[in-house]
């Protein structure tokens, strides 16, 4: 059997949280969509079983040990982490998040989700997000975390390739809850601010901590997000510097382009609050010069775009390099058909002065 080449929006996915699995369970439940019609009304095991094979079948041998690794150490974890605060692990609005935010979703409109956010610039979106008190708790828990991975003389999976310091928030059973904050508030958001990458939904995430300052990452490179939105939550504590840089929207091919004045903006954290953008806005981390900075990033990402991406032939509407390609491209049409017009018209012009000639 084949997977389908679009997914069926109208299927409302299994939770596989609770099972055994080789990937992670927000995998399973995006996958879904696209089961053959005959498998989706077939048990939960059933359907996890086909997926786990297709996965692996797929996967080259390096990335099937990978992910076996990751396994092994997502069940020492399970098995042997206690956690410190129990209750941020389970998504409670009202206790999480700042009333402004919470306001915002009494309509889930536009105008309702403009009115909690400035656009400080075209395309990212700033807004007071957490209360001080969950910001504490998760922060008191990351350092729970950090201890118990030296107390145990474990090796801790680090967030991505450029940080070396910070915790994969979903390796520590914080899944669930991020998935439920995604679908619940982030998703809603985005499909009214960014619905040319967020497609019907963002399915699926990668949620962590950053931590910067003295004995940690000092910045962060220039690059783009594996995301199609990206939340970005200043956790505290006292910090000096550590902007963020933005530089200009881009789809793979213009990754590396240069930046237009129009492009450039900064920004400064402050805690609790967050910043909304889309992942392929090319950004960076400037130096955090004392005190110490966490963040937690939310990468969030929907296989409907992703799937869409694939038969992508010509522009992107979204980013800027592609913009430019096509104005470039539009003049040059012009100015060549003006030359041609002209071209034509010094001709017609030169026969009608001979023509003139002959009669005279």
């Amino acid at each position: 059997m084949k997977l389908r080449r679009t997914p069926n929006e109208e299927h409302e996915p299994e939770n596989y949280e609770d099972l055994p699995l080789d990937y992670s369970p927000s995998l399973f439940t995006s996958l879904e969509r696209y089961l053959p019609e005959q498998l989706l009304n077939s048990t939960r095991i059933d359907k996890a079983s086909f997926m786990r094979d297709l996965l692996l079948r797929y996967s080259p041998d390096t990335e099937r040990v990978r992910v076996l690794r990751h396994k092994e150490y997502r069940d020492k974890i399970m098995s042997s982490y206690q956690r410190l605060h129990g209750e941020i692990y389970t998504l409670d609005p009202s206790s999480f998040f700042a009333p402004s935010f919470l306001g915002a979703f009494s309509r889930k409109s536009e105008p309702n989700f403009r009115s909690s956010m400035v656009e400080s610039y075209p395309g990212i979106f700033t807004f007071e997000m957490f209360k001080p008190q969950f910001c504490e708790m998760l922060l008191a828990e990351v350092e729970h975390m950090e201890k118990w991975v030296y107390d145990s003389r474990s090796t801790i999976m680090r967030p991505n390739t450029m940080n070396n310091f910070g915790v994969v928030l979903d390796d520590f059973g914080f899944d669930s809850m991020l998935q439920k904050l995604v679908d619940d508030f982030i998703s809603p958001i985005a499909q009214v601010l960014f619905p040319e990458v967020c497609g019907t939904s963002l399915d699926s995430h990668h949620g962590y901590i950053v931590e910067y300052g003295k004995d940690r990452d000092v910045d962060l490179g220039f690059h783009v997000d594996d995301s199609e939105v990206s939340l970005n939550v200043c956790l505290g504590k006292q910090f000096s510097g550590g902007e963020l840089y933005f530089r200009g929207v881009r789809c793979d091919k213009h990754v590396n382009s240069d930046s237009t004045e129009k492009e450039v903006y900064d920004y400064s954290h402050v805690p609790g609050h967050a910043i909304l953008h889309r992942g392929r806005h090319r950004h960076g981390a400037r130096a955090t010069t004392s005190g110490h900075r966490a963040n937690l990033i939310l990468w969030c990402r929907s296989s409907t775009f992703r799937e869409m991406k694939n038969y992508q032939r010509d522009f992107s509407g979204w980013c800027g390099g592609c913009k430019l390609d096509k104005q470039r491209r539009q003049r040059d049409s012009i100015n060549a058909t003006k030359e041609i017009l002209a071209r034509k018209a010094a001709e017609k012009t030169l026969v009608e002065l001979a023509s003139k000639s002959c009669a005279e």
